[in-house]
């Protein structure tokens, strides 16, 4: 299955956790193609074929917030595909949870009702730690992608 995964991050937190749901997806033999929304240009990145599957992540802005990039390249897509975009969008997200629970992963969390996420959300707090994170994200992984190569959903 082609997928999009596209990420937006200040730390390097969303980052890591992006290149581990790109390692599982490879390991599974999904083509994935990475769009760090930091470092390339969206719109041309986007100029290939639609995806079967989006990934989208991000770190939370102020007061839950979704930072700036991370907005543009929602546009980049809107721009490119349309709206309802023509796959599924599953959503994750880094985030703080000493600066609000009411806040934490607030931009991953935004970011799934804008798209009508069927999937959970994959909420991780700062960086991802140790095998249990390690496994929450896997998890997380073969969940949408078990979803999703469903008979029912592609």
């Amino acid at each position: 299955m082609h997928i999009l995964l596209a990420f937006a991050s200040l730390s390097g937190n969303t980052r890591e956790v992006a290149a581990l749901i790109r390692a599982r997806c490879d390991a599974l033999g999904h083509r994935v193609d990475w769009i760090d929304v930091d470092a390339v240009d969206v719109a041309v990145a986007l100029a290939g074929e639609p995806p079967a599957l989006c990934l989208v992540g991000s770190w939370t802005d102020n007061a839950g917030r979704t930072p700036a990039e991370m907005k543009d390249c929602v546009a980049a897509l809107r721009d490119r595909f349309g709206l309802p975009l023509p796959f599924p969008v599953a959503v994750f997200g880094t985030g703080e949870t000493q600066w609000g629970e009411e806040y934490y992963c607030g931009a991953a969390h935004r970011l799934a009702r804008f798209f009508g996420s069927p999937y959970p959300v994959l909420e991780i707090e700062q960086m991802p730690h140790g095998a249990e994170d390690t496994h929450t994200i896997h998890h997380w992984a073969d969940t949408v992608l078990a979803h999703t190569t469903s008979p029912t959903t592609c």
